[in-house]
């Protein structure tokens, strides 16, 4: 995949293309059906494909006070955009010059001059330009006068009367509900980042696990313990996954991602790994004392054996 970060950078013209335009923060089913038929229709047509998408929400311009978290990181979703088969990617800066750009302005320099495109998908509720003043009438009247089709794409619904979007998934995992998350995703939701030194109460409770550090990438599900797998490089690891502060210790930060890797023994420290999370077991519990957590973080390890092997 070709990637672009700013127009300037682009041999213009990169066409005859099919292009479609969104933010793709997940590159979930739904994305990932919008980017299949775009493919077909480039390789039916002859035409370059081409995906554009921007480094933050719009809103992060716009209302940085309605900004939603992200799913997955720039760097993971550019990742993803490549392992769909897309030939070119424009990853733009939504920033105030390209907010204020008119509709017209939009499709002309960037739609035309840049990616000479020839048709150009989008679903019924895309706006664009300043404010979000042009949508699919605006788009089909200038493609009209510059020569390019307009194809609505169908939305996903698996199975359900709603359509499949980042925000619907960025809900189920606030509710820790990983699970169905990931039907959605096509994959389970996971976290990257860097493996650092803790307190060790895991280690000396006999359950050494890697803490990743606060600034991981990708969205963080709900507090509580899932079965999850830990990626180090091309080596796979069943792994127990706690999510939250630890209520039975004082001084534990919010929101920290502790993986007990089963059967074992491993040295992560500084390694950028990735934590995948399959299912959720329980939500987070304060105990009386060490005992009680223990034998409970034993049922915890036997309950994700179960259900990895089944998922497996």
């Amino acid at each position: 995949m070709k990637t672009y970060f700013d127009l300037p950078s682009v041999p213009a013209p990169l066409g005859p293309s099919a292009v479609t335009i969104g933010k793709f923060d997940g590159v979930h089913i739904g994305h990932q059906a919008v980017i299949g038929e775009l493919i077909e229709v480039a390789r039916d047509r002859g035409l370059e494909s081409i995906v554009i998408t921007f480094d933050r929400h719009p809103l992060a311009q716009l209302d940085p006070q309605a900004r939603p978290d992200v799913l997955v990181s720039n760097q993971q979703r550019l990742e993803l955009l490549d392992a769909t088969g897309v030939d070119t990617t424009l990853f733009l800066s939504f920033d105030a010059a390209f907010a204020s750009m008119s509709p017209r302005e939009f499709v002309e320099r960037v739609l035309v001059q840049v990616c000479g495109a020839s048709v150009v998908m989008v679903g019924d509720d895309f706006r664009f330009g300043v404010d979000g003043s042009g949508d699919v009438d605006t788009l089909r009247e200038l493609g009209a006068e510059f020569g390019f089709d307009v194809d609505l794409i169908p939305e996903v619904k698996p199975g359900d009367t709603r359509k499949v979007s980042s925000s619907w998934i960025r809900q189920l995992l606030a509710e820790g509900d990983v699970a169905r998350a990931g039907e959605f995703l096509g994959r389970a939701p996971a976290v990257r980042g860097e493996v650092v030194h803790g307190a060790k109460r895991g280690r000396e409770l006999g359950f050494p696990t890697a803490n990743l550090s606060p600034e991981s990438e990708g969205m963080i599900p709900a507090d509580g313990v899932y079965a999850g797998w830990l990626t180090d490089g091309v080596e796979r690891y069943p792994a127990a996954v706690s999510v939250g502060s630890n209520p039975t210790f004082d001084g534990v930060p919010p929101k920290q991602v502790e993986a007990f890797v089963l059967d074992e023994d491993l040295d992560l420290y500084g390694h950028v790994v990735e934590v995948a999370f399959v299912a959720r077991i329980r939500g987070m519990v304060k105990y009386t004392g060490i005992d009680p957590l223990i034998d409970q973080m034993n049922r915890d390890v036997e309950g994700v054996r179960a259900i990895l092997r089944a998922a497996d």
